[in-house]
């Protein structure tokens, strides 16, 4: 039996908090991709692309990139359940404090799924982009982020999907992560309707 390959190498930092989720990947190729990704969002690029990215980690192109986000062989939903509980570890029962922020980006056109023109938080107006609601957890003056779900339009919809507002987004993470073991000692939110309704229907502080 071929013994597979060792991943090559990229910066320490970099190599020793991907090496905690190295077990999720059964390619090295896909395992080498998620750290590149990583290498590129921590870069000072401006525009953080798949092309870029992979000029500054020194690839010929992108295409092994795209490979890992729409074919390799890893799952999604797994890597975000083992660093949750990572977290979870780490935090060792300390209760942390709760963030429940929406973020946009501005996008130009409507291919990209959930674009409509709505608010965009980060612009302070309303334009076409994409938004998500975003749980953060703050601990001894360090914030770190824990989830985030796609604000999803009413109009744009796909089939068999359910309409949720942002509160019931917020909602939605905020039992999830109660459900896993995390406990808070106070619930922020940047919109006062979401910081009464997460409060009052989880039973938590605001």
């Amino acid at each position: 039996m071929v013994e597979p390959r060792p991943p090559a190498p990229t910066v320490k930092f970099v190599d020793e908090y991907c090496q905690l989720y190295q077990n999720l990947f059964p390619e090295v190729r896909s395992f080498e991709a998620f750290k590149y990704l990583h290498m590129g969002c921590v870069s000072d690029i401006k525009r953080k692309t798949l092309p870029e990215i992979a000029k500054i980690v020194g690839l010929d192109n992108h295409q092994a990139l795209h490979h890992f986000l729409t074919k390799s062989p890893w799952n999604i939903q797994e890597l975000r359940r083992q660093r949750l509980e990572l977290i979870l570890y780490i935090l060792q029962g300390r209760p942390i404090i709760l963030i429940i922020d929406e973020t946009g980006d501005k996008k130009k056109g409507n291919t990209t799924d959930y674009v409509k023109r709505q608010y965009i938080g980060n612009l302070g107006k309303t334009d076409n982009g994409i938004v998500a609601v975003t749980a953060y957890a703050v601990l001894s003056g360090m914030t770190f982020p824990l989830i985030f779900e796609v604000y999803k339009p009413r109009e744009r919809l796909q089939p068999g999907e359910k309409y949720l507002t942002k509160p019931e987004i917020a909602g939605i993470m905020i039992r999830k992560l109660r459900s896993m073991g995390f406990r808070f000692n106070l619930v922020l939110a940047d919109s006062l309707l979401i910081a009464r309704k997460t409060a009052s229907l989880y039973g938590c502080g605001s």
